[in-house]
């Protein structure tokens, strides 16, 4: 994820902002009537990591086994590839089969640039209801779909972005992140918008990086979040803000909040399961949730001449 990314993070603020102050009202609605559990979700945006043959793969497996072995270390995925191309039946089928229909991995499909950058929403409706028939056929392995506005499409198409939401098939799960600053800049506006995308059932991302701190809203619309976290190689300003989030994941838990998804970018992956073992961690000793962090797999030891 290159949106926002610095070459120099001394002059950036890296505190987690106080929650919006309409978060809190939108949790108390959601909190069940009998105590449940949240789900935590954490992954990252491609399988096709290479760098983690013979640590978090197994040596020498070909890239058709990559996913399988990807899921077994992360429980989501942040579904890039689905951006570029709309998959077809028999693809999304190997998709489910790799990591198991029962197994509870979460696909967060993005949605193709065809329709966010392309036709930036405007009569696109062909294409949404075949990329939504292709997204519903993950079945119970579909997360939350992930559509990423381009950095022009500003408040000027706050009208056709309303239309496009109130049309998009609620059988998909939608998360929208917003880029342009002036989403951002008026109050007024991004605290109507926020009202908009709550009435909808629409979640809004919240975006962890160095050079847009105003996308980073803290203001949840749903009872799921959706966060992507930029990383910096493991900087200690990384693992500052993962002692942050676990923290404010601990009280939206405590809060009621049902679903967290979170998707840590690192320019370097083979950086990304370290970072997500210090926030598992954390967060299991915060809140009790315990999902298994990713963990270097014993690689066959070869023979010797005096074995």
């Amino acid at each position: 994820m290159d949106f926002g990314r610095l070459p120099d993070l001394r002059y950036v603020d890296f505190g987690l902002p106080t929650d919006h102050p309409e978060t809190a009202r939108v949790l108390a609605r959601a909190r069940p009537t009998q105590p449940a559990s949240a789900r935590l979700y954490i992954g990252c945006p491609i399988w096709t990591n290479k760098e983690w043959l013979g640590t978090y793969f197994p040596a020498g497996i070909k890239e058709p086994d990559y996913l399988r072995y990807y899921a077994q270390q992360f429980n989501s995925i942040e579904l890039n590839t689905t951006h570029y191309r709309i998959p077809d039946a028999a693809t999304v089928r190997r998709w489910r089969e790799a990591v198991g229909p029962e197994s509870g991995f979460k696909f967060c499909p993005k949605l193709p640039r065809s329709i966010s950058h392309e036709r930036e929403l405007f009569q696109a409706d062909d294409l949404v209801v075949t990329t939504a028939r292709a997204f519903e056929a993950l079945g119970e392995n579909l997360g939350w779909a992930f559509l990423q506005l381009p950095p022009h499409f500003g408040p000027e198409h706050l009208p056709r972005l309303e239309r496009f939401l109130l049309d998009f098939p609620e059988t998909v799960p939608l998360a929208v992140e917003l880029r342009h600053p002036r989403w951002f800049s008026d109050h007024g506006l991004a605290d109507a918008v926020f009202a908009t995308f709550e009435a909808l059932n629409k979640t809004l991302v919240l975006t962890d990086v160095a050079g847009r701190r105003d996308v980073l809203h803290m203001r949840l619309t749903t009872s799921t979040a959706f966060i992507r976290f930029n990383g910096h190689g493991l900087h200690s300003t990384d693992y500052q803000r993962a002692d942050a989030w676990a923290e404010r994941m601990a009280a939206w838990v405590a809060q009621g909040i049902h679903e967290i998804y979170f998707f840590i970018h690192q320019k370097d992956v083979r950086h990304a399961p370290l970072l997500t073992q210090y926030l598992l961690n954390k967060v299991k000793v915060l809140t009790g949730i315990d999902v298994p962090p990713p963990a270097i797999i014993p690689q066959p030891v070869q023979g010797s001449l005096f074995g």
